[in-house]
């Protein structure tokens, strides 16, 4: 058998093993043509100390690995020099015991869970190996070489940590969930803000606590882990947990001395100089609340609730399951949130009620991102016909496209049939579709009303086929059927019943109004919007109402053209006439009292 050499501590495995200062001064001691070279920290069961190498590679030193590296410091070196050094996969010479005076380890981690046996490749410089935990790639042991200074990170193997903060504070956002959180060791109230909030929290945490927790009880701690810990170098950051997808979360990992020498530069949290957002580690908010509403507006829901926490979910028809996460930080981040295209589930802020007079458009921070995670609720359809000669072709028209198309026929007085259609509607909201109208081909249906304002009708363009004018006159209406009710009951609407009720109107084409049928159905169209659009010229004049009463006036075509000039001019004659009284003017909402006003004048024609 070879010489056998080591340095340091005898392994004890041969009775000739003898020590060396150096694989150099081992080559001068040898007697024989190889030597090996071995150490007192491997297990050699089974190591076959008889292997030679074929004669192609006797100049050649060769080393064996271990669990850890291809070098595990076990080689047989011939005699006389070596050129190179032929690595081998096999046998694996396993490492057993650590060398106690290479390694440095840092209070609260579990030495149970690291294997100690761990070493550097022998090839490598002299460096200070730095090992991580489960959290950062720092905060673990060192492994370090003599007279080495250069800092290598291994990320081979990491060790577990169970060391916390000295201190848990947590912030009592006032919602009922405080005192959840185990081991606190103070609460302090919700200022309006973070930066505020954290400051004065920080001014009376008692020096003994460098390193704080600071826990909000919006948040659920049940899974986390307050073992976690920074880099080594970003220890005096202030760190942000996000809080689920919201970058700007309500979890913070403080060291207090310095946020205290940098928060007074800092007008914003945001603007905090060292401030680290961690990726990766979520903490979950609470479920907001939800609050079911039956009005047709959010207006006075929101006004009249009494917050007990600082976010709400508000719904109509259907609530939001996996809501957007507000930022909580200030006043500007706490967004109000609409989730439908109607707005009728929003999420809001407890702000939100100081700012509130008539719409919930009064509140300035309002963030309309996320409208479609809700579909909305489809207003119903009413087609509404009397005695019009084309009322059965455009019905077929209409519920050929639409059939949830519902109709009313038949009912005298058009705030009457309206009613009638708001009963037989089963939404808030109708669209009133009226006979003597073609529905325009693009027209589908999908517009929805906005429950973030009061309840209002919505009056979509019509284009008239006689005299070229396209405004809300024959058009499509999206009636508020609760409107419609409040306002037949108290009977006060003025000369235009929809223009009596709060109401919008939506540049959007919804049809043709093709009134030109007979003489009468011509007549009596041109009289009734002629008499009141010169109501409202004498009340109120615009230009354009005066451009849109001289285009009745003045302008017609088709085989009814002399009937509709007659009728506006008619209808402009009836309204001097009548001392401008609206009582006496409303009488052209009557079908029967038209006809007889037609028939007194011309006499009966059809």
């Amino acid at each position: 058998m070879f010489d056998v050499f080591y340095s340091g501590i005898k392994p004890n495995q041969f009775p000739h093993e003898r020590e060396a200062d150096s694989i150099e001064h081992a080559q001068k001691l040898c007697r024989t043509r190889y030597f090996w070279w071995i150490n007192y920290l491997s297990d050699y069961s089974g190591f076959d100390f008889l292997w030679e190498p074929v004669p192609w590679q006797r100049h050649q030193r060769h080393a064996w690995p271990s669990q850890w590296q291809k070098d595990a410091g076990v080689y047989l070196v011939p005699q006389a020099g070596y050129t190179d050094t032929n690595y081998h996969s096999t046998p694996v010479v396993n490492r057993v015991l650590k060398e106690l005076d290479k390694w440095q380890a840092p209070n609260g981690i579990d030495t149970s869970s690291f294997d100690w046996t761990w070493h550097p490749d022998p090839t490598d410089p002299p460096y200070i190996y730095q090992f991580g935990t489960q959290h950062q790639r720092t905060g673990g042991p060192q492994y370090c070489v003599k007279d080495a200074t250069d800092i290598k990170f291994v990320d081979q193997i990491r060790i577990k940590t169970n060391r916390v903060a000295t201190a848990i504070y947590e912030i009592d956002h006032m919602d009922g969930n405080a005192g959840k959180i185990p081991n606190t060791t103070q609460r302090v109230r919700y200022f309006d803000n973070y930066r505020d909030t954290l400051t004065r929290l920080a001014k009376n945490v008692p020096a003994e606590h460098e390193f704080i927790w600071v826990c909000s009880s919006v948040c659920d701690y049940t899974n986390f882990d307050f073992s976690w810990h920074p880099e080594q170098w970003q220890a005096t950051m202030l760190h942000v947990f996000p809080s689920n997808e919201q970058k700007f979360g309500d979890t913070f990992f403080m060291h207090v001395p310095s946020f205290l020498d940098k928060i007074k530069y800092a007008k914003l949290l945001e603007w905090f100089d060292t401030l680290h957002f961690i990726s990766g580690i979520s903490v979950t908010r609470y479920q907001l609340p939800k609050i079911q509403y039956h009005s047709d507006t959010l207006v006075d829901v929101i006004k009249n609730h009494e917050f007990q926490q600082p976010v709400v979910q508000f719904y109509r028809h259907t609530p939001c399951d996996v809501v957007p996460t507000i930022n909580l930080w200030r006043t500007v981040t706490k967004t109000t949130i609409p989730m439908a295209a109607d707005n009728s589930t929003i999420i809001a802020p407890r702000e939100i009620k100081d700012h509130i007079q008539q719409q919930v458009y009064d509140y300035p921070h309002i963030d309309k991102t996320h409208r479609s995670l809700i579909r909305p609720q489809l207003q119903d359809i009413v087609f509404i016909s009397y005695d019009e000669p084309d009322a059965e072709k455009n019905w077929q028209t209409l519920i050929s496209s639409f059939p949830r198309a519902q109709r009313v026929h038949g009912v005298k007085g058009m705030e009457t049939a309206l009613e009638a259609a708001a009963n037989l509607a089963q939404t808030p909201w109708y669209f009133a579709v009226f006979a003597k109208t073609r529905l325009y081909e693009q027209f589908d249906f999908a517009f929805v009303p906005d429950y973030m304002q009061q309840p209002k009708h919505y009056i979509f363009n019509a284009r008239n086929t006689v005299n070229g004018l396209e405004y809300g006159h024959m058009g499509i209406i999206m009636y508020n059927s609760a409107g419609i009710r409040k306002i037949n009951q108290i009977n006060d609407f003025g000369v235009d019943y929809t223009l009596s009720f709060p109401h919008e109107s939506v540049p959007l084409l919804s049809c043709y109004g093709e009134f030109d049928q007979t003489p009468y159905h011509t007549w009596r169209t041109a009289f009734r919007e002629a008499s009141k659009l010169a109501y409202f010229e004498h009340n109120q004049a615009t230009v354009d109402g005066a451009y849109r009463l001289k285009t009745w006036q003045t302008q017609a075509q088709g085989p009814y053209a002399e009937w509709c000039l007659r009728g506006a001019n008619d209808g402009v004659e009836f309204f001097n006439n009548s001392d401008r009284e609206l009582v006496t003017v409303k009488q052209a909402f009557r079908w029967e009292w038209l006809r007889e006003y037609f028939a007194a004048r011309y006499g009966e024609l059809e």
